[in-house]
């Protein structure tokens, strides 16, 4: 069995990840959380790309207190980041936030972890503990000789240990690395020692290409040994390419089904459309399609209706024409700017199709 068969199961509002329930999506807001109605706007445009959990700063007691007039407005659970202030954890707590990330190490004294674990344990609202190579502690990187794996895990086993000390085990834990085979090296390790859910993802993984790669690489690697049971991918740019990343790297993994698969063909010198501008066209159009099926982009009028039988539905260019193709058969032949919207009459009406 798969590690997240195994895991503790832990309820984040009215979803629930471990124990081999689906992996769910996170991702996390890029506004000041205390600016309620730029912050509930990006949640719900990221609701709609298919995020199901949401993480917000909570640095001061304005972005604790905005966390309730968030919470009213959104459908999705809301997780406060908690970076030094452990004032700031209970208030967030108190305002209503379904789950919180701290790192034990940077909250402070023990009574004040063993204050924000009381309110914790009085609202059964779970603690992700998060720990970061980039802040990991400075006699753990003496004693492995740099940052490394074993000295990550080291760390996270040591914050566990405190919250379980509190008598808590409401926990998901992440740890995280920019570098990609660390990072995965980590999580073998501390899948082997650890029953709590974890958080998967690369941090600090760059922008849409270079982070996409990374964290489609890390999070490939690390998934498909049956570890991870929630995830974030990590982009500097608008947080809805990360959902977006998200689901095709599960979906591309066999860990999610539902949602229209885009393939298209990488172009050549037959390519007599704009097959590039079609496919992200194309790509756009299909997010917001609840179907389970494939759909082709081809260049070529050739070949493409034998490229595009494996999908339910494609187009194939010309030379200032096009093809509509269903499971490899030309169905109709259209205007090469007709095309786009053709395909979307046929999504529209897909279920008279079957």
């Amino acid at each position: 069995m798969a590690y997240r068969d195994n895991t503790k199961v832990i309820h984040i509002g009215d979803r629930v990840i471990g124990g081999g329930n689906p992996i769910l999506i996170q991702s996390m807001t890029n506004t000041r959380t205390e600016d309620v109605k730029a912050t509930v706007e990006q949640i719900k445009r990221l609701e709609e790309a298919g995020c199901e959990i949401i993480r917000c700063t909570v640095p001061n007691a304005e972005a604790a207190a905005a966390v309730k007039e968030i919470k009213k407005q959104i459908s999705i659970p809301l997780v406060a980041d908690i970076h030094f202030d452990y004032k700031m954890a209970i208030a967030a707590m108190e305002n209503g936030a379904d789950k919180i990330r701290i790192n034990p190490g940077n909250i402070g004294s023990r009574d004040r972890i063993a204050a924000v674990v009381a309110c914790a344990k009085e609202r059964s609202i779970p603690i992700r503990v998060g720990v970061n190579s980039g802040s990991l502690e400075k006699n753990l990187v003496e004693k492995y000789g740099g940052v490394t794996a074993e000295g990550l895990v080291e760390s996270a086993l040591d914050k566990i240990g405190i919250i379980e000390d509190l008598g808590y085990d409401n926990m998901v834990v992440s740890i995280k690395s920019s570098n990609v085979m660390l990072c995965a090296r980590a999580h073998e390790l501390l899948a082997a020692k650890c029953q709590y859910p974890l958080h998967v993802g690369i941090t600090e993984a760059g922008t849409l290409y270079g982070g996409n790669i990374k964290s489609s690489v890390g999070l490939g690697i690390i998934l498909s040994q049956g570890i991870g049971d929630t995830i974030r991918v990590s982009l500097s740019g608008d947080p809805v390419e990360e959902i977006k990343t998200a689901k095709l790297i599960l979906k591309t993994l066999g860990l999610r089904k539902g949602g229209i698969e885009v393939v298209s063909c990488p172009t050549c010198g037959r390519t007599k459309i704009d097959l590039i501008g079609l496919a992200n066209q194309v790509e756009t159009l299909v997010q917001k399609y609840p179907l389970d099926i494939k759909v082709a982009v081809m260049g070529c009028a050739v070949n493409g209706p034998g490229e595009a039988k494996e999908a339910d539905i494609g187009i194939a260019g010309g030379d200032g024409e096009g093809l509509l193709i269903k499971k490899g058969e030309i169905i109709k032949k259209v205007p090469e700017s007709e095309l786009l919207n053709v395909l979307k009459s046929e999504l529209d009406n897909w279920s008279d199709n079957k």
